[in-house]
């Protein structure tokens, strides 16, 4: 071939739209796309599993949207390209895990050419049908004249809000085909969710306004949609005179840590999660996994409570608890015009009265918040908690982002670290291996920028044997990345979870493949793959080995044991 063809079209339009990184594992239906990239200024990252390039894509474009909202000439969505059927199965479960991140990620893949597949080649699949269910938009590319507008289409529908992946099937013989190079779509703007329904956000108001003890549960579209949104939910609270919580399985950061009405995250705990949304009044502001991990016997909101829904997916309002106010628009819009509504319909000393009672509550509830961040230490235990570890880490790098995967030192990391918002992301669809491709994409993305932060990827050690390969993409791009291993060499969510379904103890259960024995030698497996690797066995260590892989530069791996 000597002409310009579908591939050329494809590098191109990513190039146009703003793309500088491809992350991919190739395979021979891909090569018409990776020839076309030789010859462009794109980087294509390589991943040594599929999933893992579908991770790194992720954490890449949920850390550039935060640039993007800062900078608009900044590119937020992700490209990942895979191996045709077999290749996009291994993609599958981190498409998953960015559907629950909402990321806006293309995801691509090659395929045989259609007039070979009535032989049912090797590999060959249904594409489309295996990976829709986790995408907003799943198609196949038949023609080549098809391409511009599908490709623009793919682009704007992950995008657009609520952002998520999308999916593109790429023949062989349809990126081979020649086209026109003029025949580029321009993206053009991307809008936002808009300011929701005038009617609803006063109804809003007015049972805002007519609340007791107003609670706002706020929900990862706040961060999504960008710094101001974080802003205006601190107005709105204010405004409200509201208690604020994050949703269960919160992700991100919605609320300002430090902020005096702020109380905490909701833990998927059904008798706590009850408790703290014990009132007469609750908003519900783009929340998405506000439910308990395992089955709850009771309603987890009481039916007399006044629920108000607000969020930029409209599937999301009214999912679980009916609604008596609901507005569809961008989070940020919506809470800034009930802010100034609010200036004046609740006077100051019924304003005053209700964070006074902020106060109380949070003093009251603030033994057992903390007591969620805190393990009891065994006697003769050498083995950090993991409170020592979180404390540590933040003591050392109070400003570091973080990309969480500790499962079970989730809860530690979210009570004991207050953030701010835009400084960390987290596996919000709950499997394992996310998170350690996710930290690779997002000190990828750090290092585009001026003053890049310090990534600290927070891995628990059952997710990071998922794929500890990822390391490998970080050395070979030299990567400043700092991964921290909560180690406690068993799989111990799954054995907190058959307590909570058959009761007793551990001393009661025989737990069956829940643990690391042997354990792995994660210090040599990440010196394997090009990284660093140091082993801290001791609460006293921690501090002075993460300063350490701080200040030196590429990919260090910390194996922290700690103790349940």
């Amino acid at each position: 071939m000597t002409g310009y063809t579908g591939s050329d079209l494809f590098v191109d339009a990513l190039e146009q739209y703003g793309v500088e990184h491809v992350f991919g594992n190739p395979g021979t239906t891909e090569l018409p796309v990776l020839d076309a990239i030789s010859r462009s200024d794109l980087e294509y990252v390589l991943g040594l599993h599929e999933d893992i390039a579908v991770g790194m894509a992720s954490g890449y474009a949920s850390t550039r949207r935060y640039h993007a909202h800062h900078d608009e000439n900044v590119m937020p969505a992700g490209v990942v390209n895979l191996h045709i059927t077999p290749g996009l199965a291994h993609g599958v479960g981190n498409t998953y895990a960015a559907q629950f991140a909402g990321t806006p990620l293309v995801i691509t893949a090659g395929n045989h050419e259609r007039d070979f597949r009535h032989e049912e080649p090797l590999l060959h699949g249904d594409l489309e049908a295996m990976v829709d269910q986790f995408t907003k938009w799943s198609d196949e590319v038949l023609d080549v004249t098809a391409l511009p507008t599908m490709l623009r289409r793919a682009f704007r529908v992950a995008l657009t809000p609520p952002t998520g992946p999308v999916f593109l099937g790429l023949p062989q013989d349809v990126m081979l085909s020649e086209t026109d190079p003029e025949a580029i779509e321009p993206l053009g703007p991307i809008p936002n969710a808009g300011p929701g329904d005038a009617g609803q956000i006063e109804r809003a108001a007015d049972l805002l306004a007519e609340a007791d003890d107003p609670v706002l549960i706020l929900g990862d579209h706040v961060a999504r949609s960008g710094a101001d949104a974080v802003d205006a939910a601190v107005d709105f609270a204010e405004a409200a005179g509201a208690r604020v919580h994050a949703e269960i399985l919160s992700c991100e950061v919605n609320f300002p840590g430090e902020h005096p009405q702020w109380i905490s995250h909701i833990p998927p705990n059904e008798g706590v999660a009850s408790m703290l949304m014990d009132t007469d009044t609750l908003v519900f502001v783009g929340t998405s996994t506000h439910t308990t991990l395992l089955n709850h016997e009771n309603a987890l909101v009481d039916s007399d409570t006044t629920c108000i829904h607000i969020s930029d997916d409209a599937w999301e309002v009214g999912k679980n608890h009916p609604a008596q106010a609901a507005v569809v628009g961008d989070p940020g819009l919506v809470m800034d015009q009930l802010a100034e509504r609010l200036e004046d319909r609740i006077d100051d000393a019924e304003r005053e009265r209700r964070i006074d009672s902020v106060e109380t509550t949070k003093q009251a509830l603030a033994s057992t918040i903390q007591s969620m961040s805190e393990d009891e230490t065994p006697e003769g235990e050498t083995r950090a908690s993991k409170a020592e570890l979180v404390d540590a880490l933040k003591a050392t790098a109070p400003d570091a982002y973080i990309v969480d995967e500790g499962v079970t030192s989730k809860y530690p990391l979210l009570i004991r670290w207050e953030m701010e918002a835009e400084q960390m992301i987290s596996n919000k669809g709950g499997g394992l291996g996310y998170g350690l491709p996710a930290s690779v994409g997002a000190a990828l993305a750090e290092s585009m920028t001026e003053d890049p932060r310090d990534v600290v990827g927070y891995i628990g050690d059952g997710s990071y044997l998922y794929y500890p390969h990822s390391i490998y993409t970080a050395a070979r791009h030299d990567l400043d990345l700092t991964v921290v291993i909560p180690d406690n060499r068993n799989y111990r969510i799954l054995k907190d979870n058959t307590i909570s379904i058959f009761g007793g103890d551990d001393e009661d259960h025989d737990y069956v493949g829940m643990d690391f024995e042997p354990p792995v030698d994660l210090v040599k497996n990440a010196e394997s793959h090009g990284a660093r690797g140091h082993r801290v066995e001791t609460a006293d260590e921690i501090a002075d080995t993460f300063a350490d892989a701080l200040d030196r530069e590429g990919t260090d791996v910390l194996d922290v044991l700690v103790h349940d």
